[in-house]
C-alpha cells in the first residue's frame, strides 16, 4: 500500500512538471528586438523589431527606425505590417496612440498617398515618442478600412526599447 501511495505521488509530481513545461512553452514573449542591418557601405543602422498579436490573434510585424540620417533631425518612423489578405489599412488616416494614462497622441501616415501594399502603414513618430512615458505600455489604434480602428497592445518593456533607440543609438 504505501509503496503504490510512492507511486502515485511521483506520477503525480511527473504530470505537475509536465504540464508547467508545456504551459511555460505557450506563453507569449513582446519583447523587442534591436537588430542592425547595413544602410550602405560601412554604414550601419539600428531598428527595433517585435511581432505582436491583435485582438483577433493576427500577428503583426511592428518595426521602429530612424530615417534621414544626414538631416540634424532624424525621423522616427513606426512600420506596421499585417498578414496579406486579412486586414486593409485605411491611408491616410492618422495612427492614434494612447498612453496608460489616457492621452491621445496622433501620428500623421506617411505613407498617405502611395502605401507599398494595403496590409502595410508607416507613420511618423518623430514628435510624439518624445511626448511617451518611458516605461508605460501603450494602445495603438491602427485605421482599418473595414471597421473600427484595430488595437494593437503595446507592452512596456517595447516602449522602453523604443526610448533606448532614439536616445542612445545614432
Amino acid at each position: 500500500m504505501k509503496r503504490k501511495l510512492q507511486q502515485y505521488f511521483w506520477h503525480y509530481i511527473l504530470v505537475v512538471l509536465l504540464a508547467l513545461t508545456v504551459c511555460g512553452w505557450s506563453v507569449e514573449s513582446a519583447q523587442a528586438l534591436l537588430r542592425q542591418h547595413h544602410d550602405s557601405p560601412n554604414v550601419l543602422r539600428y531598428h527595433s523589431q517585435v511581432s505582436i498579436k491583435d485582438e483577433f490573434g493576427y500577428a503583426w510585424q511592428v518595426l521602429l527606425f530612424k530615417q534621414n540620417y544626414n538631416n540634424p533631425v532624424k525621423d522616427l518612423r513606426l512600420r506596421l505590417v499585417a498578414f496579406p489578405g486579412v486586414v486593409e489599412l485605411a491611408h491616410p488616416q492618422p495612427l492614434l496612440i494612447e498612453t496608460v494614462g489616457g492621452k491621445l497622441l496622433s501620428a500623421s501616415d506617411a505613407y498617405a498617398l502611395t502605401a507599398p501594399a494595403p496590409n502595410v502603414g508607416e507613420y511618423n513618430l518623430t514628435d510624439v515618442l518624445a511626448k511617451l512615458p518611458t516605461t508605460d505600455a501603450l494602445k495603438l489604434y491602427v485605421p482599418i478600412s473595414s471597421k473600427q480602428p484595430l488595437v494593437l497592445n503595446i507592452p512596456k518593456t517595447v516602449v522602453t526599447e523604443w526610448q533606448w533607440l532614439v536616445t542612445e543609438i545614432d
